[in-house]
């Protein structure tokens, strides 16, 4: 995070998000990174009004409950600012981030992070955007890698580490009928498919006592899961591998086809469509003569064509009187300028350099520490398993018992190996290679622009007189930039302009 005054942000209300996805990650990690936020908190003396937590959940998609219903209450003003751990664990997909803090943007609310520091100056917000674009490409590459071994395994059929209902991991790895749990499951295909509700079926399942392969309760979905996975009727999946009869089948096939054709019936519903569109330039354009923000207007034709217009605020109220700009026009002069600065080799230079000097400060060990004290714990708590088990107390549940253990340490033995080779040091060339994949965008790309704008773009002011001023997120030599505007406004009367950035606010004019 920038230095700021610590005035400026005292008594900010704020929530904290935290999220955890891999196997090697559990509780303990949640609660480190809720403590190390409400401490970045009670430091600049925010008040934290709520938390929003998603467990097991991976950053590469935006599928989180709790994360979009934190987007949806930043539009209600309950908060003012979100507080992460560090920016992966916002989002590990670059679009996905851009788009999501647009939108908190526009809402007003900003985003902090404790354990990680962005420099002084504008040029922090394109070291966060480079920073999350690493994250990126780290998280890919290495889900690469790890998919690669499991490609491996799943060639000989095994479990993958997978946890499923009714089937267990035999001693060759592969998948075998558990005795305990396999009549839940078959008992589960042929309540619906003798018609009952799936919501009957989990609370009835749930009053008995019965719980999930994780050990929580049924729900709708966890058993809409269950009817439709077809390892119930021995069929192992994995990328292009598909084998027939590689596991010990649970319910018959004609049983698992009715249910299929029933699920489609009861739970048939459309994909929802990701929206975006909206201003681009919201809370980025102002009037170049009273500094008011321009903000998204419309208005309909007598023949019904729709007009977008971007509209001063001081214009509005009828204290200033610039002209309204056609919102495709401004959009695209603006992001067709941001296009040339990526494409700028002394940009791209400056940005690496700024994130070498990012890279060389003290890397957080927090989550590595957390994991090796929980291997420690495990091994003693498997190690007085064994000595119980040789000194003849044995119950049911001991072999059960130490299976998940040995199973617990597996999994963490995964996640201390990821945090082992996580976040590399990168070599500048590295760095500059991936800023220049930056360049290969398509300037159409409603994800891509916006991308553009919120990194590149501080804000934008727009003269009646044929000027448009760009102040960017950069300090450098780049920020001076001339241009002609040689496109002509939707209305017909566009008329030849200039154009500079410069690396602060006009004279007069306040952000």
């Amino acid at each position: 995070m920038a230095r700021e005054k610590v005035e400026d942000l005292a008594a900010l209300r704020v929530v904290i998000y935290a999220r955890y996805s891999s196997s090697g990650q559990r509780e303990e990690s949640i609660e480190g990174q809720l403590r190390e936020c409400h401490e970045f908190a009670r430091r600049y003396g925010m008040i934290v009004i709520g938390e929003y937590v998603d467990k097991a959940m991976t950053g590469k998609t935006d599928k989180r409950p709790d994360f979009q219903r934190m987007l949806r209450d930043c539009e209600r003003g309950v908060f003012q600012a979100v507080i992460c751990w560090k920016m992966d664990r916002f989002a590990r997909n670059r679009y996905d981030s851009a788009m999501y803090k647009y939108r908190l943007k526009k809402n007003g609310v900003r985003i902090f992070y404790a354990k990680e520091t962005i420099p002084d100056g504008p040029e922090g917000i394109i070291l966060e955007s480079v920073m999350e674009g690493y994250a990126e490409y780290y998280s890919e590459n290495l889900s690469q890698n790890v998919k690669r071994g499991y490609y491996d395994s799943a060639l000989e059929l095994k479990t993958l580490g997978q946890v499923v209902l009714g089937l267990k991991k035999g001693p060759d790895g592969r998948f075998e009928i558990d005795p305990a749990t396999a009549p839940i499951v078959r008992r589960i295909f042929e309540e619906y498919a003798a018609g009952e509700r799936a919501k009957d079926i989990y609370k009835r399942l749930n009053a008995e006592g019965y719980r999930t392969s994780r050990g929580g309760l049924f729900n709708k979905n966890s058993i809409r899961r269950i009817l439709q996975n077809e390892k119930y009727v021995g069929v192992y999946e994995f990328k292009d591998i598909r084998v027939e009869d590689a596991i010990p089948a649970i319910v018959d096939r004609e049983l698992f086809d009715k249910v299929q054709k029933m699920v489609g019936i009861h739970h048939r519903a459309p994909a929802a469509k990701k929206e975006l569109g909206g201003f681009l330039l919201t809370t980025k354009l102002f009037c170049g003569h009273c500094g008011e923000p321009m903000t998204g207007d419309g208005g309909t034709s007598h023949s019904g064509k729709v007009y977008s217009y971007y509209t001063c605020n001081g214009r509005r109220v009828h204290k200033c009187e610039k002209e309204r700009a056609p919102k495709e026009w401004i959009e695209d002069l603006v992001v067709s300028e941001l296009v040339k600065l990526v494409h700028s080799d002394e940009f791209i230079n400056e940005v690496a350099d700024r994130v070498m000097e990012y890279q060389s400060r003290e890397k957080d060990r927090s989550a590595l520490t957390a994991l090796e004290i929980r291997r420690k714990d495990t091994e003693k708590a498997i190690n007085n398993m064994l000595a119980a088990i040789e000194a003849g107390v044995v119950t049911p549940s001991t072999k059960s018992r130490l299976m998940e253990l040995e199973a617990q340490r597996q999994d963490i033995e995964k996640g201390i190996a990821r945090e082992l080779i996580s976040e590399p040091d990168l070599e500048r060339d590295q760095i500059i290679y991936f800023l220049e994949k930056f360049r290969k965008g398509d300037a159409n790309d409603e994800e891509y622009r916006i991308f553009l704008v919120d990194t590149f773009l501080n804000a934008a002011y727009l003269y009646d007189d044929d000027k448009l001023v760009l102040v960017l997120n950069y300090t450098g030599e780049n920020c001076k930039v001339t241009l002609k505007l040689l496109e002509k406004a939707m209305d017909g009367k566009g008329s030849t302009c200039s154009s500079f950035a410069p690396s602060s606010a006009p004279c007069g004019v306040s952000l």
